[in-house]
Parts: structure tokens; C-alpha cells; sequence
């Protein structure tokens, strides 16, 4: 049997490189550790002066917040980019698109990373057991204890993973502002948490020294798994995790470089198609909605038959296929394609396609229901009073569109038979989801048909101008 090389002893540059940076880990990660550990004694302790600082800018800030009800709003968007589900499912799709790019040791280095922070935060607030603010106006309710906080830990961990993973990518003179850009995205978080009355200062400040010091040890323990197989030392917050990725990692130029005309005509097509793709919804909404109380195509009797023989078990399953079709769901799904398409080509055609195609469906919805105006069926209506009108279904647009562009790009990818899941589901999910809408008495069917042609005619123009096909031929003959 063959003995495997002895791996490769790091030259004396490499040495002194790796010396330097080691030392700067451990010294950061003790300053960040015991900075943690001493916060974490006087939070148990309930340290008088701690408590006092604490209270009194939770007081401060919940003062503030409740009287301005956009504020909220602002704060909830930026605590989203926080929340456990959104993490996990950004790190694991970045997993993914990694493994497919063929980096296996980054991805698994992604996911050890974010899943530990994300396990720790709960672990940590049982065994500390601090209660959540009491404020005088309650702003957002969030479960569980509240040393450390869990938003300000995984974002600090999971974000932080994904410079050091992506910072090969960027130029030199673009690392420090990407550097500078992530940073205040955690900030922000961490702020928002306490600004929601949901946190104290002194939870976010914890969290955000045990995510430094748990960055610094899987970035020194990837450092020590690079030298065990004779790779040259780096120097990550310089220079990333694995700066020889980033040949693999960079979308390749297009084989045949868009000149500037060609990309100006293709943009100013899509405004056209735009254009007349509103022209055809608008025009048929018009009719569609002169006819109210018609009964045209059932719209009437449709939607009095279904809330005539709901059931428990049908509310919901029909409440599962109205989240299927829900803005977070669509995003999510559109936004993982993008990154799994741009992994697999390393072209950004067939993102920009994805990209093209749903925000063209966004705003031709938002302009058709906006102007039509139509009123939703006259039963009891399950999701209540939404602020959108009723042409067309934007919860089915949306699913149509997405899953149509994704069957569209199996299909021109692959001939396996593979693809005909991707067809199968942009067949399907459009299905589930209009029952729903109909089921629960949001919709007329004619407002589903509106959609319809939406998707229909909008996917078209992007498929002409964008051809997303042009990525796959590339790779093909790259």
C-alpha cells in the first residue's frame, strides 16, 4: 500500500506569516474570550452597575421606538438579516453552490462554523438564565432568555464566515469597505435587538465577543487543517481562508464579451416588453373588472362554493399552500436559485435572468393592482383585509414566474431526467397555490387567468433578451 506524503514544512517566510498571524489569533481570541467571560460573571452576578446602564438605555430606546411606528418596521427588517432561519438558509446554500464549485473544505468550514454559533446561543441562555427586558410600551415579544443574544451571536459568526470565505473574490481596495459593510450589517442587528426591547446592551455586547472568539478559533483550526496538507500559510482577515479559491469561487467573464450597445439594447427591450406586458394585463383587468358581478368564469360562484364547504383540514392545508406562495417563501426559493445557477454556470446570466424575471413580475403586479383596483370576492375571507386589491393574484404570479424560470433553466441545463421535476413543480406549486387563494376566498378565478398571463408574457420577454441559455453554452465550449 502506497504511504501518503508527508505534508510539506512551511517555508521560513511562511513561518514567520504563520507565527505572526497565530499570535494575533490567540491574543484576540483571549481579549475576546475573557472579555465574555468577565460580562457573563456580572450578568449572573446582576452587577448593580451593569443593570442600572442596561435598563436605562433599554428605557431610553423603548421611548423612542414606540412612538414611531415606521421605526418598528425599519427595525424588524434589519433583525431579520438575524434570525436563525434566514442564517441557516444562507449558509447552507452558500455550502452548497460551494461544494458544487468543487470547495468542499470551505463549505464544511461554513457550516461547522454557523451551526456551532447557532447552537451555542440557546445552550448559553439556559445556563445563564437572564430574563428579557421589562419595558413600559412592548414593542416585539421574542421566547427564551435573553444573555446572549442569539440574533447578535449568529449574525457576527455566520456573516463573518462568509468574508473570510469570500474575500479572495474582491480586489485588495474592495476588501476593506466588504470588510466595513458586514460589520455594520451586525451592528445594525445587534442594535435592533435592543432597540426592540428585546434584548439588553449587555446581551449583544456578549454575544458579539463570543462570536469573535469562536471566528478566530475555526479560522486558526482551518489554518492548521490547510498546513496538515501542505498548503501555504494565509492570513485571513487579509487575505480570506482559502485565497487559492478563488479561481473557483469568481464568476468567469463571458466568452464572448456584451459590448456596451448590445447590453443598452437588450435593457431598453426589457422596457419595452415591460411596457406592452402591462398593456395586455391592464387592458384585460379593465374587462375583466367592468364585468364585476358577472359571474364570468365563475368568479362569483367559485369563491361562495369553496367558503361554503370549508373544513378545518382544508383551512389548513390551504393556509400551507397561501405560504408557498408568500413574499419570504418566494425570495428565499428566487434568491437560492440565483446562487445555485451562478455556482454551476460561473456565469451571472442565468442569476440575472432569475433576477429579471421577478422583478419584472413585482412591479407589473404592484402597477396592474394598484390602477385596476378590483375588489375581492364578497365571502369570508380567510387572511383578512390585505392592502393590495384583487387583480391580479400576486401570490400566484410570483410562484408561476419563479418556478417557470427555474423549470426553464433545468430544462436548457440538463437532459437528464432530473429536469422533469423542475417541470413538474412549475406545474404543480402554480396549482397548489391558486387553490388556496381560491379556497380562502382572496381571489376570482379570473384574477389567477390575469396572472397567468402575466407570467406568461413576461417570462417570454425575458427569456428572448436575456438568454440565459448563452451561460450553458459557454461553459459547454469554455
Amino acid at each position: 500500500m502506497d504511504t501518503p506524503p508527508a505534508p510539506r514544512l512551511p517555508r521560513p517566510a511562511g513561518m514567520r506569516r504563520f507565527a505572526g498571524s497565530s499570535m494575533g489569533g490567540l491574543a484576540g481570541t483571549m481579549l475576546a474570550g475573557t472579555g465574555f467571560a468577565v460580562l457573563l460573571l456580572l450578568v449572573r452576578a446582576r452587577w448593580q452597575p451593569l443593570e442600572d446602564i442596561d435598563h436605562g438605555v433599554a428605557a431610553a430606546l423603548n421611548r423612542t421606538v414606540a412612538a414611531h411606528a415606521w421605526m418598528q418596521q425599519v427595525l424588524r427588517f434589519i433583525t431579520s438579516f438575524g434570525s436563525t432561519l434566514v442564517l441557516s438558509c444562507v449558509v447552507a446554500v452558500v455550502a452548497a453552490a460551494l461544494v458544487i464549485r468543487g470547495r468542499t473544505r470551505l463549505a464544511v468550514y461554513l457550516l461547522v462554523t454557523g451551526v456551532g454559533a447557532i447552537i451555542m446561543g440557546p445552550a448559553l441562555k439556559l445556563f445563564v438564565g437572564r430574563l428579557r427586558p421589562i419595558v413600559v410600551q412592548t414593542v416585539e415579544l421574542a421566547p427564551g432568555n435573553s444573555f446572549p443574544s442569539g440574533h447578535a451571536l449568529a449574525s457576527s459568526v455566520c456573516y463573518g464566515a462568509l468574508l473570510l470565505v469570500f474575500l479572495p473574490v474582491l480586489r485588495e481596495r474592495a476588501r476593506r469597505p466588504a470588510i466595513a459593510i458586514g460589520a455594520a450589517l451586525v451592528m445594525l442587528i445587534g442594535f435592533s435587538r435592543i432597540a426592540l426591547g428585546v434584548h439588553f446592551l449587555s446581551d449583544v455586547l456578549g454575544a458579539w465577543l463570543l462570536g469573535t472568539a469562536w471566528l478566530i478559533i475555526t479560522a486558526a483550526a482551518f489554518e492548521t487543517w490547510r498546513r496538515h496538507t501542505g498548503r501555504p500559510v494565509t492570513v485571513p482577515t487579509s487575505e480570506g481562508l482559502e485565497p487559492e479559491a478563488a479561481r473557483d469561487i469568481r464568476p468567469a467573464p463571458e466568452r464572448e464579451p456584451t459590448d456596451a450597445g448590445t447590453g443598452w439594447r437588450a435593457a431598453a427591450g426589457l422596457v419595452v416588453g415591460w411596457i406592452i406586458t402591462f398593456g395586455i394585463v391592464l387592458g384585460i383587468g379593465q374587462l375583466v373588472s367592468r364585468g364585476a358581478g358577472s359571474n364570468l368564469l365563475g368568479d362569483e360562484a367559485v369563491p361562495r362554493w369553496f367558503a361554503d364547504n370549508r373544513t378545518a383540514g382544508l383551512d389548513t392545508l390551504s393556509e400551507f399552500a397561501a405560504l408557498l406562495g408568500s413574499t419570504p417563501v418566494i425570495v428565499s426559493v428566487g434568491l437560492t436559485a440565483m446562487v445555485l445557477t451562478l455556482a454551476a454556470t460561473r456565469r451571472w446570466r442565468p442569476a440575472l435572468f432569475v433576477l429579471v424575471v421577478m422583478v419584472g413580475e413585482v412591479t407589473l403586479f404592484l402597477a396592474t393592482v394598484t390602477i385596476i383596483a378590483r375588489r375581492r370576492p364578497d365571502v369570508a375571507r380567510l387572511d383578512g383585509n390585505l392592502p393590495t386589491a384583487s387583480f391580479p393574484s400576486g401570490h400566484f404570479a410570483a410562484t408561476t414566474c419563479l418556478y417557470a424560470t427555474i423549470a426553464v433553466m433545468a430544462l436548457i441545463a440538463t437532459r437528464s431526467c432530473w429536469r422533469w421535476f423542475a417541470v413538474g413543480a412549475a406545474v404543480v406549486l402554480p396549482l397548489i397555490v391558486g387553490w388556496g387563494r381560491l379556497y380562502r376566498g382572496m381571489h376570482h378565478p379570473t384574477d389567477l387567468l390575469g396572472s397567468l398571463l402575466l407570467a406568461g408574457c413576461w417570462l417570454t420577454v425575458a427569456l428572448l433578451l436575456v438568454r440565459p441559455a448563452d451561460a450553458w453554452a459557454d461553459r459547454g465550449n469554455g
